[in-house]
């Protein structure tokens, strides 16, 4: 059952807008997010007004007569916002703006492939087309209301931006959010090579419950160490989240309590908001009960469980490293002296090698191989603490982000093999 959000409409819309506004995805006049309430009067974003200092008493209520409460008008948009919500009864909450990447792609007429990595489809579903109209007009009321009415809840507006509807403003964020992110990896992939795209068996075998084994137990007590990693992944966490690290439905974290033990993030948490009390303790094949278990705690236990040394893991999709392991294209992390200290050769595997054999990636990830690549997946960054695989996890997006746009400089000259062994002797690195 999902948790009830006691969030007034107001304070939702304010939240998400400073949401995608810090996030770049709309200007201080783009965007309109809106939400119907229990009793049919919908809360929406006003028109003419900076999105960027957006307050409560800004919003605006359309009641369900058709009457208007409020310090400022309802946003231009506002004739495709209620079109929607009669077509589609389950739809209790839009949001329509305009992230220059999915603009690109929308002045392109072309629709981001989800099938990009293997969750995006799930959270997306079918993404549908909405042809242009005069913004604000009835007509483009009906072209949107249309796309819905077929069953998106994820589309793509000509010339204009995207449109995503949800039962809750977050479901409608995480979609809006998620295409976005597909639409820069593809992006990204293409300024690399091209991209790859996961079949439907890929995307099948990926969606095996992994988990069967586990099963959930209530703790007796918790320690002060155990409280302290919980505070350290809040904050870590969240900070991901603020450097576009993670999205708001994806990244893992998980930390060593002692052999036979870990914290890690939960399923299904939103993680710019997740909380302490949030995380899940796993204790080895048990985990905490009334918690939602991460898909990858597998995956966690095999790889803490083949490597000692290591006590943090981060699964995490940072957008210029995910462009690599889109386009399959060989990420080079010989880039400045600090990038190879801590990634070293940072090896690539093809999607599902994890899931094929889980022994062939955790025999490699370990002190000497610290980070790696899963095509069309994800990366892995490991440490002795959450600070050095956070640290690790960084150093390689912002690595990759440099390398990519050296491309446009006539290419990288990566470091030399001999400046790599005065290195390698001057930091007593692994040889």
């Amino acid at each position: 059952m999902e948790a009830i959000n006691f969030e007034h409409p107001r304070d939702q819309i304010v939240e998400f807008m400073n949401r995608i506004y810090g996030y770049g995805m709309t200007t201080t006049s783009g965007g309109n997010l809106s939400i119907m309430d229990s009793s049919g009067d919908i809360w929406i974003s006003p028109a003419g007004i900076d999105k960027g200092t957006l307050q409560r008493e800004d919003i605006v209520c359309v009641k369900a007569d058709g009457t208007i409460e409020g310090r400022h008008r309802p946003s231009s948009e506002y004739p495709f916002h209620r079109s929607v919500y009669e077509m589609r009864p389950d739809v209790k909450a839009i949001l329509h703006a305009h992230p220059p990447m999915l603009v690109s792609f929308s002045v392109a007429g072309k629709i981001p492939n989800t099938q990009v990595f293997a969750t995006a489809k799930d959270i997306c579903g079918v993404v549908g087309y909405a042809p242009y109209e005069v913004p604000g007009s009835e007509a483009l009321g009906r072209n949107v209301g249309a796309a819905f009415a077929a069953g998106h809840s994820t589309i793509l507006l000509e010339n204009h931006g995207a449109c995503c509807a949800g039962a809750t403003l977050l479901q409608a964020f995480q979609r809006f959010e998620t295409l976005d992110f597909c639409a820069r990896l593809i992006n990204g992939a293409f300024r690399l090579g091209e991209p790859k795209y996961l079949t439907d068996t890929d995307m099948e075998f990926s969606h095996i419950d992994r988990n069967f084994r586990f099963v959930p137990f209530t703790p007796e007590s918790r320690s002060s160490n155990e409280l302290e990693l919980r505070r350290q992944m809040t904050l870590l966490v969240r900070r991901a989240y603020r450097q576009q690290l993670f999205t708001s439905t994806e990244g893992t974290v998980a930390v060593r309590l002692d052999k036979d033990s870990f914290l890690i993030t939960p399923k299904g948490i939103d993680r710019g908001t997740i909380s302490a009390d949030d995380m899940v303790l796993v204790s080895g094949h048990r985990y905490e009960s009334g918690r939602r278990l991460s898909a990858a705690t597998w995956l966690f236990k095999a790889i803490f469980d083949a490597q000692p040394e290591l006590n943090a893991l981060f699964i995490a999709n940072p957008p210029h490293l995910m462009s690599y392991a889109v386009s399959h294209e060989t990420f080079d992390p010989r880039v400045i002296p600090e990038s190879y200290i801590l990634l070293r050769e940072m090896p690539s595997f093809p999607f599902g090698t994890h899931f094929r054999d889980v022994n062939e990636l955790t025999k490699v990830l370990s002190p000497r191989y610290p980070i790696i690549i899963i095509e069309n997946d994800c990366i892995l960054s490991s440490g002795k603490t959450l600070l050095e695989a956070f640290d690790r996890m960084e150093v390689a997006e912002y690595s990759a982000k440099a390398t990519i746009s050296a491309r446009n400089l006539g290419g990288m000259k990566p470091i030399t093999e001999e400046q790599i062994a005065d290195l390698v002797k001057a930091f007593k690195l692994i040889p």
